[in-house]
């Protein structure tokens, strides 16, 4: 048996990506109203038929029938839940460029053209992505009866692609949206529990355990991870402990082959408030105390994630990403946590404080260039937007990504000692930045730096849709015993 879909909004292929890892799930359809995206989409997926096109011009009778859909409107009019689109393509970058007019154009298309799209062809199953505040939007109910009106069952699901695992690794990166599952009533409901509660380690229970997603306020069924749910141990012998679910760190999607140019040699120095945030980071984050390898010592290896998860300590390790570019994200967070989320005119750049005279191996290498005295440590830094003294910019390295955006702000920091000058600075590059989004390693990304970091940032991050696909799939009497979730 095989299933067919057809990829609205489809972007660089994030969502087509994670569908095909589904085995027997073939993308027979995919549309965007952006030209380089569709190339890049086609270079990947040249089985797949492909339309540039503005959706809302489109008649759906224009494109075949699939057993499933899956849809990525544009969420920039949902990001704040205001009404007011904000032109984030106007935002200058590290170096005060703006992207090419082509990117910054915005496509018309709306959630309606999901409506419009299922009346038409009635698809087995639906599958909408978005940002969480869409569920804020004014007429979020509107869309919703519409979709109920036309025979549909609705699921939402707030998933944070640093846990969605169940039938493979998740992504290196903290970035929570807000999935709608629709299926026809005549068909089952997914089983969404069993495809989205990620495995974690209950201290109180001694074992592991499918964490269930816990809400802060159990009347408000809405939000982000940390923010307004928790994960929770389902068993009540610990009392439902909160719990943490495992995850890959930042410092996965780092090439540390790579070097940076040393900041006292620039020919174009960084801005002040760039250097201000590298010297807030470096005096908040490269104290010898803080310094703790990530491998090599007390067990600290590379792990499953459906094994326990290790004891995370105060301590950071491996170094920091902080935020370089416009953000609202305030805090660093180490290299061994997931990267943050990031809007689309953030970015992040890397710091690794490289002392004793070690140097940095390629990501191929153990671990053990982190080992014994701790001394390679890395920071991602934000280059502005900060109203602090900027450390509360820096992310450490061993933390998941922010969320990566289209504006391509990142930049790596490698320090050869705590003075700004002799520290080796350089951007994260589009390879690194895919690595963090999740696509599978040689994805192919057309364009130039800022169009491809554009294309990234605005993709699905193809372990959310694999296992979302999986979902529906097998409710629609796939078999996936070869993939099948813990």
């Amino acid at each position: 048996m095989s299933l067919t879909i057809t990829d609205l909004f489809c972007g660089a292929g994030g969502s087509s990506t994670g569908a095909v890892q589904v085995p027997g799930v073939t993308v027979r359809l995919a549309a965007n109203h952006w030209n380089l995206a569709v190339e890049t989409h086609n270079a990947n997926h040249p089985d797949t038929d492909h339309d540039c096109a503005d959706l809302s011009q489109v008649e759906p009778s224009r494109y075949p029938r699939t057993d499933i859909l899956w849809a990525s409107p544009e969420c920039t009019n949902h990001s704040q839940a205001k009404g007011r689109k904000r032109n984030a393509d106007a935002m200058p970058d590290l170096f005060g460029d703006t992207l090419p007019d082509e990117a910054a154009e915005r496509s018309r298309a709306t959630m309606w053209d999901v409506v419009r799209f299922a009346e038409y062809h009635r698809y087995s199953a639906i599958v909408v992505e978005n940002v969480v505040d869409v569920a804020l939007w004014v007429l979020w109910p509107a869309w919703r009866s519409g979709l109920d009106a036309l025979g549909y069952c609705l699921h939402s699901v707030y998933l944070n692609s640093m846990h969605a695992q169940a039938s493979g690794l998740p992504a290196p990166q903290s970035r929570d949206r807000l999935y709608v599952v629709a299926h026809l009533r005549k068909t089952t409901c997914p089983d969404l529990n069993r495809w989205t509660r990620p495995t974690a380690y209950c201290e109180g229970c001694d074992a592991r355990v499918r964490a269930m997603q816990a809400w802060k306020k159990p009347e408000r069924t809405w939000g982000r991870y940390r923010a307004q749910y928790v994960w929770r141990c389902p068993n009540v012998a610990c009392r439902n402990q909160v719990v943490e679910p495992g995850w890959l760190p930042a410092a996965a999607a780092i090439d540390w082959s790579l070097t940076g140019e040393r900041i006292g040699d620039r020919t174009r120095p960084l801005a002040d408030k760039t250097m201000q945030r590298i010297r807030a980071g470096l005096e908040r984050y490269t104290q010898p105390e803080l310094l703790v390898p990530v491998e090599g010592r007390d067990g600290k290896t590379a792990a499953s994630v459906w094994d326990a998860m290790r004891t995370m300590t105060t301590r950071n390790e491996t170094g920091l990403l902080v935020p370089a570019g416009g953000t609202w994200n305030e805090t660093a967070t180490p290299l061994n946590q997931v990267m943050q989320t990031r809007t689309t005119r953030e970015s992040e750049a890397l710091v690794v404080p490289l002392r004793n005279n070690n140097t940095t191996k390629t990501a191929a290498d153990p671990f053990d260039t982190f080992a014994a005295n701790g001394n390679h440590h890395a920071l991602v830094m934000r280059n502005n937007g900060s109203r602090y003294s900027g450390a509360e910019m820096v992310t450490p390295v061993t933390e998941t990504l922010r969320t990566l955006t289209t504006a391509g702000h990142q930049s790596l920091l490698e320090p050869m000692s705590v003075a700004v000058e002799d520290c080796l600075f350089r951007m994260l590059e589009p390879h690194e930045v895919a690595a963090g989004m999740a696509f599978t390693p040689g994805y192919l990304v057309l364009g130039n730096k800022r169009e491809k970091v554009r294309q990234l940032g605005n993709a699905v991050t193809p372990p959310a849709a694999r296992d979302l696909i999986a979902a529906v799939a097998e409710a629609l009497g796939h078999d996936l015993t070869s993939i099948n979730a813990a």
